[in-house]
């Protein structure tokens, strides 16, 4: 049997942060009342696109696995922010690492997407259909803040991860996948003012963000449990076998609730929401590559993953790392410096959101 080997991980994260103290400057809010009902203390900002987090993030993780862009078949960018939408994001990030000729394609599911895109990339090589593929998140969720409406204000920052996935004879890759969508209560976490819905001729303003956070909590938490209960069915393994947690960075109290409900110690679980923020598909990429690089991944170890998503998307996975937790090799590849503050980058969106 083929499998999917992780054999390469990189991040990409923007220098310019925002702290709960300085967003209280521009929201209607403090650092006590995030901290509490989220766990967020700080989140980033993005000055570049998404394609450029995603560039980097996918040149450091090819650097991991001791490869050049030529050597890859696919690229799938899992992303609800887009740079572009014609031509996709993902053949701009293709160009960029120099995969030339290689499979490109974006793939939004929300804050599901990375687990979707692994899933997509991984089947394609069971199938033979290619040998190596780049799994990329990016999003630049700030870009859609509306900083006039605080529930959702706080909750979101930038950043991108990347994996390198490999054909291999090892067992190891992702092993057990469960994923689905709710589209009944799509409304629930939604954007309506943007995309080939709205009116083209008039002003967008700010996004009109729905976001009804205690029905998410609660479909979040059902949704994220009973999905890891699948695929844990599915890979006949039971939760004594399960070496690290990576649920999607959205809540703290949503990670804690899911903790508990599959019994799994703190020490066995990735959480880094309270410097990020949620960053939607790139939070367990961002997670991953610093589960490694913590070495809470030790060599061999069990992974299990959960995310939840505007859609509503749901997911869940198993995966078995690979023997080795070093890079072959590290890239340089950073992002252009940044010479404006987190609250200076904003300002624009501020300014529009507090005037509509």
């Amino acid at each position: 049997m083929v499998y999917a080997k992780i054999t390469g991980w990189g991040k990409c994260i923007p220098p310019a942060s925002i702290s709960n103290d300085e967003i209280s400057t521009v929201v209607d809010t403090n650092d006590e009342w995030i901290s509490t009902r989220t766990g967020i203390k700080s989140r980033r900002v993005s000055h570049v696109s998404t394609a450029e987090l995603a560039t980097v993030a996918s040149q450091h993780a090819l650097a991991c696995a001791g490869l050049d862009g030529k050597d890859i078949d696919l690229v799938l960018l899992a992303t609800c922010t887009p740079s572009t939408m014609v031509a996709n994001t993902a053949s701009l990030v293709q160009k960029n690492i120099g995969a030339v000729g290689a499979a490109a394609c974006d793939t939004n599911a929300a804050c599901s997407g990375f687990l979707y895109a692994l899933q997509n990339a991984t089947a394609q090589i069971q199938a033979g259909m290619i040998k190596k593929a780049v799994v990329v998140a990016a999003e630049r969720m700030t870009w859609y803040v509306n900083w006039a409406k605080r529930d959702s204000a706080v909750l979101f920052g930038d950043g991108a991860g990347a994996v390198v996935l490999e054909a291999s004879d090892e067992p190891a890759g992702l092993l057990g996948t469960k994923t689905g969508c709710d589209s009944s209560d799509r409304s629930i976490l939604h954007i309506p003012n943007y995309g080939t819905d709205m009116d083209r001729c008039a002003g967008t303003g700010p996004s009109d963000l729905s976001f009804e956070g205690r029905e998410i909590f609660k479909r979040a938490v059902k949704g994220m449990s009973e999905a890891c209960d699948d695929v844990l069915t599915q890979a006949s393994l039971s939760l004594d076998d399960i070496d690290v947690l990576i649920p999607h960075q959205a809540n703290l109290r949503i990670i804690q609730a899911i903790q508990n409900r599959l019994e799994i110690a703190d020490d066995k679980v990735m959480v880094n929401i309270d410097k990020y923020g949620n960053t939607s598909a790139a939070t367990i990429a961002i997670a991953l590559c610093e589960a490694v690089e913590n070495g809470l991944i030790q060599p061999h170890a069990n992974i299990m993953s959960a995310a939840f998503g505007a859609g509503l998307t749901w997911a869940a996975s198993y995966l078995k790392w690979g023997e080795r937790v070093t890079p072959i090799a590290t890239s340089n590849a950073c992002l252009p410096a940044c010479d404006k503050t987190g609250l200076e980058l904003i300002a624009p969106a501020v300014a529009v959101s507090n005037t509509n």
